[in-house]
């Protein structure tokens, strides 16, 4: 195996410590485990048109710097 380190946002950390002692498994193996769940599927990658209709979805309830912001929430990864 090879170390190596990420940073997570607070949520996902919280969520893998939870998994973690739910399974009563290492938080390193769950990691390992989801990861390797999802090398097996495809990642569909958003274009700017799906991002636009999710949006819309919202009705006006999107969020508050949107119009100021609006490329990084269409183009941003």
């Amino acid at each position: 195996m090879i170390r190596t380190q990420v940073f997570l946002p607070e949520e996902t950390y919280q969520y893998l410590k939870i998994r973690a002692l739910r399974e009563k498994k290492p938080a390193a193996q769950v990691v390992r485990e989801v990861l390797q769940a999802g090398m097996g599927q495809p990642v569909k990658k958003q274009n700017a048109g799906d991002t636009l209709l999710q949006l819309a979805k919202l009705g006006g309830k999107g969020p508050k710097d949107l119009s100021k912001n609006i490329d990084k929430y269409l183009y941003e990864e």
